[in-house]
């Protein structure tokens, strides 16, 4: 019998545990740490996203019934997939007559981009209390958080379904006005929220939360790992934080690695970065160097923090003792980046 979706992402998860990054986001040889061009996984996204398009208002009605449009559905930040014959999974994309018939029913769409000539969106299904028996989706797939499937999908689909990701979260959120407390409407194809106060009229658009995430080493050997207690059991990561108003990049990771390990940091070098939709940051990867020394770990941000070295991190378990950050996370790819740059 063909291995069911559910049992693919299973063992998706136990393939992201033991292996090496995916081919997209695998560590290229001998790269110093500030000089890796590939992209992370959910960037380089293969849409040309035609903000000239999104204020034309006639345009987006042709394209929303065009034969060739595609719609990305979303529910509640799942994604629809469909099994491979071949092995693997992908995400299902709706015509336009199916999404026609989910719209009238409530659905929002949201202009993505166009594939070549063909106009891409994302179609938000989060009012619906359930995908079942829904006439428009029957016999397609299944929907699954896109962290579960993601390693699975081509590098393209899975930033297409990103960015549809997190145009629904912002949605989700700014449905009233932040000024006067009015309704908001959408516009711009989706990517603007107007107030309907006639007094008020405040335009709202999509924001980002950047956040800076971190490989902190002692120029040698050894790198900092941390565990937060709202990990996977085993997992340790690379220290992260949001960047605070007034405040530098550079700026935000001393602050962070100071206030959550006590460590001074120097040399804070750009590695790169990823859009993580978990729900809306934008994740800002460095290398920063800092004296080796004993930790000062703030209780409320981590369970844990130690030094650790090239080789202990080689020879992981990768099980419930100790585990890398997952294969689709820029944090893996900041301590691919380093243990590839060392002997």
């Amino acid at each position: 019998m063909p291995e069911s979706l559910a049992r693919r992402v299973a063992r998706c998860k136990r393939a992201c545990q033991f292996a090496a990054l995916p081919p997209h986001a695998r560590p290229m040889p001998h790269l110093p740490f500030d000089a890796t061009p590939r992209p992370n996984v959910y960037a380089a996204g293969p849409l040309d996203r035609a903000d000239r398009l999104r204020r034309d208002a006639d345009w987006l009605a042709m394209a929303l019934s065009a034969p060739d449009s595609r719609f990305a559905p979303v529910w509640r930040g799942r994604h629809l997939f469909e099994e491979r014959p071949e092995g693997g999974a992908a995400a299902v994309f709706l015509p336009a007559d199916r999404a026609g018939a989910l719209r009238a029913e409530g659905a929002e769409v949201c202009f993505l981009g166009l594939d070549g000539s063909a106009a891409v969106f994302g179609l938000d299904l989060s009012h619906l209390e359930t995908t079942d028996h829904v006439p428009a989706l029957a016999g397609l797939g299944d929907f699954a958080d896109l962290r579960q499937i993601g390693p699975l999908l081509p590098a393209g689909e899975g930033a297409v379904l990103a960015q549809a990701r997190a145009m629904a979260h912002w949605h989700g959120r700014h449905r009233f006005c932040g000024l006067c407390g009015a309704a908001t409407a959408p516009g711009e194809g989706g990517y603007l929220r107007r107030c309907t106060d006639a007094g008020c009229g405040a335009a709202h658009f999509p924001r980002t939360d950047p956040a800076v995430i971190m490989l902190v080493h002692d120029g040698g050997e050894r790198c900092v790992l941390g565990r937060n207690h709202r990990f996977p059991p085993g997992m340790h990561s690379t220290l992260a934080g949001f960047v605070e108003p007034g405040e530098s990049l550079e700026d935000a990771v001393a602050r962070e690695v100071l206030e959550e390990v006590g460590l001074r940091v120097r040399d804070v070098t750009y590695n790169s970065s990823q859009p993580w939709p978990f729900p809306s940051s934008l994740m800002l990867g460095f290398f920063a160097r800092a004296d080796f020394g004993d930790l000062t770990i703030d209780p409320d941000e981590l369970e844990g923090a130690r030094w650790y070295s090239r080789a202990e991190l080689r020879a992981s378990p990768e099980d419930e003792r100790f585990k890398l950050p997952r294969a689709d996370s820029i944090a893996r790819r900041l301590i691919g980046d380093w243990l590839t740059a060392g002997p």
